[in-house]
């Protein structure tokens, strides 16, 4: 690197460095995962017991491979559709939940729960529910007459958001309380122990080709970021990016959530830790809110089934540990979004 180097060039290394430390970083924390648990005993099991015991080994690959590759999933894409939500509403306080996606998923799930279906049932009911919630937003923002598309489709998903909390609520009213209900309490509160491969065969495809197009619009993101004139201005055609944008992001973390249930505060505070730490602009930022939140997720499951005796829900890790983060952001002022 020369002093006559461009600055920007030199930002875009630099951002680049950064993003391959956090790749070696991930790659420590998920092996550090593999090994952490309670058996045999509580801790970091060592490597070489796996050619000693049998039992270990079944363990390994059958159980916590899945499930770390379970978390390496849900936390991509909950962090890159954060971050790219959080650029194309230009709102430090958006996720997924505000579009109604989480809220149609977990309606969904209940419903299946109720009905009684299988895992697929789950699943597919989830995934539907959480696309349907994503088109009723839209369509809602289309026969608003007042304030720009942003203004609209926020606040037409915050209403879809509280329709569907309103039939999850009526659903767990009427459910069984001895049978049901706790089933539709503890997924409503998120984990990963039910991960398998046959769960991970389902929702990758979908999950995978939300991230890798996520990632591959950035660029573009970050340019809806901008009022709309001065992202036409710039080349963009902010109504069809949008689109593009929304579609991606609502169909990873429909199917996430399908999965795994509602895990919360990942697409909400790992934005902003990876703005921290690889700069405020939004092509790395959604790479590295995909790096970082996969590394959150799978450090926040080690925790939940590894440290008592008893298994916490994911979701509730993820929501102490993503509260502390937040007030800390707020109380050092560095939480902030700005439409230029």
């Amino acid at each position: 690197m020369t002093a006559s180097e461009p600055r920007g060039r030199r930002e875009a290394r630099g951002a680049g460095a950064r993003v391959a430390v956090s790749v070696i970083a991930l790659a420590a924390v998920c092996a550090a995962a593999l090994l952490f648990g309670r058996y045999p005993r509580p801790g970091f099991i060592d490597p070489r017991s796996f050619a000693e015991d049998p039992m270990a080994l079944r363990l390994l690959l059958l159980v916590r491979l899945p499930r770390v590759a379970a978390a390496l999933l849900l936390g991509a894409s909950l962090g890159a559709s954060g971050a790219a939500l959080q650029f194309v509403f230009a709102n430090p306080l958006v996720d997924a939940g505000f579009l109604g996606v989480s809220q149609g998923a977990s309606f969904g799930a209940a419903l299946a729960l109720v009905l009684g279906g299988g895992s697929l049932a789950l699943f597919g009911s989830a995934f539907g529910f959480a696309l349907l919630a994503l088109a009723m937003s839209v369509a809602m923002s289309a026969r608003i007459r007042f304030g720009g598309a942003v203004l609209r489709l926020l606040l037409s998903g915050m209403a879809v958001s509280a329709f569907f909390s309103a039939l999850v609520a009526m659903i767990k009213y009427g459910a069984d309380p001895l049978n049901t209900l706790p089933e539709i309490t503890y997924w409503l509160m998120g984990g990963l122990s039910g991960a398998s491969w046959r769960n991970l065969s389902v929702a990758a495809p979908i999950a995978i080709g939300s991230v890798a197009i996520l990632v591959a619009l950035r660029w573009r993101t970050a340019l809806l970021s901008l009022d709309e004139a001065t992202a036409s201005s710039l080349g963009a055609r902010p109504r069809l990016e949008r689109a593009i944008v929304l579609g991606a992001a609502a169909a990873g973390v429909a199917a996430v959530t399908a999965m795994a249930g509602v895990v919360a505060w990942v697409g909400l505070i790992v934005p902003h830790l990876a703005r921290l730490a690889l700069g405020g602009d939004g092509s790395p930022t959604v790479p590295g809110s995909a790096i970082l939140g996969a590394a959150f997720v799978v450090v926040c499951d080690a925790l939940s089934r590894g440290l008592f005796s008893g298994e916490l829900p994911l979701g509730m890790t993820t929501s102490l540990v993503g509260t502390v983060v937040f007030f800390a952001l707020l109380v050092s002022r560095r939480l902030s979004v700005e439409r230029g």
